[in-house]
């Protein structure tokens, strides 16, 4: 015996959830590389290299780019996952406050977010 379908809508949640999942693989590659890059940086800089001569040889994209693409992209999937979330539990007939407490934030956050 097969479990039931999942309720209508309930689809977009599992596809952002697996759309943050592939985002945090992405991220934990890319900075997996940054932190290698990190760590040569911290390296050539206790060897006595100056900071410009670090900076304008290094590679691109830089380590600070590197960082704020991940965070970026973590937030894009995160609010996206958040939103099919929410949208799941008021499907489920879990109030907007309730929502908002289990999300640890306000009636209003949730309702913006549903409007979304």
């Amino acid at each position: 015996m097969s479990a039931p379908p999942p309720p209508p809508g309930d689809d977009d949640a599992v596809a952002a959830l697996e759309g943050l999942i592939a985002q945090i693989d992405v991220s934990i590659e890319e900075l997996t590389r940054a932190r290698a890059r990190a760590v040569e940086l911290a390296a050539a800089r206790t060897a006595g290299r100056p900071w410009l001569d670090l900076v304008t040889a290094e590679a691109r994209p830089l380590v600070v780019e590197s960082v704020s693409s991940v965070l970026s992209s973590l937030a894009s999937a995160g609010h996206a996952w958040r939103r099919e979330e929410a949208a799941a539990l008021q499907r489920e007939d879990v109030s907007i406050n309730r929502i908002a407490a289990l999300f640890g934030v306000t009636r209003q956050r949730i309702s913006a977010l549903l409007r979304d």
